[in-house]
C-alpha cells in the first residue's frame, strides 16, 4: 500500500485536475449558448436562399447551372471535412473522421480517385497522417468564423467541380441534435440534390412553374445565387459543428470532474485506512512494550 504521503499528493493532484475540468465546463457552456445562437441565426438566411434556389433551378431559361447538372459518370471526388480546432471533446472528431475514412475506403474500392478539403486543425493533420490528398484546408477559424475566410479553402472545390474535375462533392460534419446528442452526417455537396432544393417550395411541399425577368441576363444572376446557396451550406454546416463541439466538450469535462471526485473519494478512503492502520501498527508497539516492561 502506498504511503500516507504519497496518497495526499495524488489527492490534491487529482483536485486539482478537477479545478481545471470544472473551470472548461463552465467555459464550454458559456460558448455553447453562444454557439446555438449564431447557428440558430444562420438558418433563417440558409431557407431563404434555399427558397430562392429551388425556385430558380425550375425557371425557365436556356442557360442550367454546372451545379444542378447530374454527372453521368463519377471517377472523380471531392470531400470537405469539418472538424474542430482543439480537442478534449469526447468522440466527437473521431466519429465524424471515422465516417469519412469509412466512405473513402468504398470510393478507393470503386476507383475514384478522392481530393479533400479540411476544415478544422484535427481533420487537417488526421488526414494528412493517413496520407490523403488534402488540396486545401483552413484553421483557426475561432468562434465566430469568418465566412470570407471559410469560402476560400472551399472555393478549390467548387471550381473544380465547374471546370469537371470533380464529379461530386461531398461534405462530412457533425450535426447539433440536442445538448446530450450530437450525429455525424454526409450530405452531398454537389451536385445539388433535388431533395435539398425540394425542402424550398414551402410548407406544402408542391413544386410549381417558375419564370423571372433577369437584368441583364439569366447566367450572372444565377450564378451568384447558386455560388451564395452552397456557401450557406458550408456556413451552416460549419455553425452545426461548433455548437456540437461545445455541447460535447461540456458534456466531456462534466463527466472528467464526475470521475475525479469518484477518485478523490477511493482515494480518501485508502488514506484514511492507511491512516488508521498506522495509528493501529503504534499502539499495538506501545502496548508491546509496556507489557514487555
Amino acid at each position: 500500500m502506498a504511503g500516507s504521503r504519497e496518497i495526499r499528493t495524488k489527492i490534491k493532484s487529482v483536485k486539482n485536475t478537477q479545478k481545471i475540468t470544472r473551470a472548461m465546463e463552465m467555459v464550454a457552456a458559456s460558448k455553447m449558448r453562444k454557439a446555438q445562437e449564431r447557428m440558430k441565426k444562420a438558418r433563417p438566411y440558409g431557407e431563404k436562399i434555399r427558397n430562392v434556389a429551388a425556385h430558380m433551378s425550375r425557371a425557365y431559361t436556356e442557360y442550367r447551372h454546372p451545379f444542378l447538372i447530374e454527372r453521368d459518370s463519377v471517377k472523380r471526388i471531392g470531400i470537405v471535412v469539418v472538424t474542430s480546432d482543439k480537442g478534449l471533446c469526447g468522440g466527437l472528431n473521431t466519429n465524424v473522421l471515422r465516417m469519412a475514412v469509412s466512405k473513402m475506403k468504398a470510393w478507393e474500392g470503386e476507383g475514384e480517385q478522392l481530393e479533400a478539403c479540411c476544415i478544422g486543425n484535427k481533420g487537417f493533420g488526421f488526414m494528412n497522417r493517413i496520407g490523403a490528398n488534402v488540396i486545401s484546408h483552413v484553421v483557426g477559424l475561432g468562434d465566430a468564423p469568418d465566412l470570407e475566410k471559410l469560402i476560400g479553402a472551399v472555393k478549390i472545390l467548387l471550381d473544380g467541380y465547374t471546370q469537371d474535375r470533380f464529379d461530386r462533392v461531398y461534405i462530412f460534419y457533425t450535426r447539433f441534435i440536442n445538448t446530450m446528442k450530437q450525429e455525424p452526417v454526409m450530405e452531398q455537396l454537389l451536385p445539388l440534390s433535388d431533395e435539398r432544393l425540394r425542402a424550398g417550395d414551402g410548407p406544402t411541399g408542391q413544386r410549381g412553374v417558375w419564370d423571372y425577368i433577369y437584368e441583364p441576363e439569366a447566367q450572372p444572376v444565377i450564378d451568384d445565387v447558386m455560388v451564395r446557396y452552397v456557401e450557406a451550406l458550408i456556413y451552416q454546416a460549419l455553425t452545426e459543428n461548433m455548437a456540437s463541439e461545445q455541447s460535447a466538450r461540456m458534456v466531456a469535462m462534466k463527466a472528467a470532474s464526475d470521475n475525479a471526485g469518484s477518485v478523490i473519494d477511493e482515494l480518501t478512503l485508502i488514506y484514511n485506512k492507511s491512516r488508521q492502520a498506522a495509528i493501529t501498527k503504534e499502539l499495538s508497539e506501545i502496548v508491546g512494550g509496556a507489557a514487555a516492561v
